[in-house]
């Protein structure tokens, strides 16, 4: 579980991405490309502590391989039974 309010920050900008990746049609493989390329920037910059990226790197994963984040709901449409 992530605590430190900068770590949060990054995990939530992480899956806004992975969000707007996989509708743009993106998929697993190049998402995560996507996380690898972000998590060594943050490696790069030291913007955060190294077991932090860590932590971050754990549940960005875990976010990414869990099938429900990615469904696609699909609607029926409404009649009008006027």
């Amino acid at each position: 579980m992530l605590q430190d309010t900068q770590t949060i920050r990054y995990y939530q900008k992480i899956t806004d991405a992975f969000a707007r990746l996989w509708s743009s049609g993106y998929r697993m493989d190049d998402m995560r490309m996507y996380l690898d390329g972000y998590l060594a920037a943050l490696r790069q910059s030291n913007a955060i502590e190294p077991f932090l990226i860590h932590r971050l790197e754990e549940e960005a994963s875990r976010y990414l391989y869990d099938e429900s984040n990615f469904l696609m709901t699909q609607t029926q449409p409404q009649h009008d039974y006027y």
